[in-house]
């Protein structure tokens, strides 16, 4: 159903058809934190912020104004590699959207007086972050694992990084980052993909001055290690990881799986049957599987009493050996699959969460794959290939971080 289209600059544009009233366009950038050079760290979530505060027309009020004055809405986000901005209103206005999304993108000031003001709010920010361990130590584990590589830095940088930017150094990275060919404009709704296409001509066939993307370099394979930091918590805070495949390799799906069936969101992932249901030792336990590019990273996550941590460890590592022995019955492998896809086709239900999954997708791999693809690639998986995946998988030593 998604119709394609590239720009003559490079841009490429994916359209889905709805039916529905409401419509979800935006920009997704092949750019986040991978992509900034020392001395840059924090960059591109500074730009996020930075391009809500003043284009050549528009003051910051005016920007947050013109979608919010018609109902809609209008937010982004960055990640390790990639940036989003987008915005949801009703379909009638398209227009609006799309001229917007250029006009901040391509017609940003960067005015030295909001500089100033975004880096107090960004500042800020992370001391709010330092205060929430159970959301801090993702960023510091991932950190540790990746350290002396590109990946290995907070999102919202430092506040020593912070502190260098100024236009000057804004500018470099945008016309360096924010090239055309490097973006992927997104939208669903009722719109045509006629009127899109002349819309995005209108707004986005822009050329201009860039110097080359900083290209990215493949993570080696790092040694293991367990660090203990001390901190003034009630709870052990604890994570535990290991290497894996990029987000290219076919064996990631029955990696998903893996992970769904551990410790995925549901109430009946293993780890939370054994950690909370039986023994009562945690309140949340989960488990998460970061693709990137050209690396992954598993990860365990749980908050329990001080003098329970190693007990939980061992329950974690238990499931993990159980896996790695018996993997699974035809029967738990079927249930496996059903309870999945039934995740996927309720996510799928939510449109915004649906449009950036496509974006995403789009962005990574230049085209989309469907809800029906996926549901083939589930029902491809073998319990030969989950315990193959689950002993290569985990079959060395883990990371550990703990706050104690």
């Amino acid at each position: 159903m998604v119709q394609t289209y590239r720009l003559s600059n490079g841009l490429r544009i994916i359209h889905r058809p709805s039916l529905s009233e409401i419509s979800y366009c935006g920009i997704a950038v092949n750019t986040g934190t991978r992509d900034e050079y020392a001395g840059e760290f924090g960059m591109a979530h500074f730009v996020e912020h930075m391009l809500f505060k003043g284009t050549k027309k528009r003051k910051a009020h005016h920007i947050a104004n013109r979608m919010e004055n018609v109902g809609g809405d209008l937010n982004a986000y960055t990640t390790k590699e990639d940036t989003f901005y987008y915005t949801a209103f009703l379909g009638e206005y398209f227009p609006r959207a799309v001229e917007l999304l250029s006009d901040i993108l391509f017609h940003s000031e960067f005015a030295p007086g909001q500089i100033e003001r975004e880096r107090e709010v960004i500042l800020d920010e992370i001391n709010s972050y330092h205060d929430a361990p159970s959301e801090l130590i993702f960023d510091d584990f991932e950190n540790m694992v990746f350290a002396r590589h590109d990946i290995g830095h907070y999102i919202l940088g430092e506040p020593e990084s912070l502190h260098s930017f100024n236009r000057d150094t804004i500018l470099r990275f945008v016309r360096r980052q924010y090239q055309p060919s490097e973006m992927v404009f997104f939208s669903t709704g009722k719109t045509s993909f006629e009127k899109v296409i002349r819309q995005m001509e209108k707004f986005f066939s822009v050329t201009q001055e860039a110097s080359p993307v900083k290209q990215r370099v493949a993570p080696g394979l790092f040694t293991p290690w367990t660090e203990k930091l001390y901190k003034n918590t009630s709870q052990s805070h604890v994570m535990l990881g290991y290497n894996t495949f990029d987000m290219h390799h076919p064996q990631k799906y029955a990696l998903y799986m893996i992970n769904n069936i551990l410790g995925g969101g549901s109430m009946n992932s293993r780890l939370n049957v054994s950690l909370r249901e039986k023994h009562g030792l945690v309140y949340n336990v989960e488990s998460s599987v970061n693709f990137y590019t050209d690396t992954g990273l598993f990860a365990f996550y749980f908050a329990s009493d001080p003098k329970q941590r190693e007990r939980c460890i061992r329950l974690i590592g238990k499931e993990i050996e159980k896996l790695k022995e018996s993997g699974l019955t035809p029967m738990q492998l079927s249930l496996a699959k059903r309870q999945w896809k039934g995740q996927l086709g309720i996510a799928v239900e939510n449109s915004e969460t649906s449009a950036l999954a496509m974006a995403k997708n789009y962005l990574h791999f230049d085209r989309y794959t469907s809800l029906d693809e996926l549901f083939s690639r589930i029902d491809a998986i073998t319990s030969f290939q989950v315990k193959e995946v689950t002993n290569e998988i985990f079959s060395s030593t883990p990371f550990e971080l703990s706050y104690l």
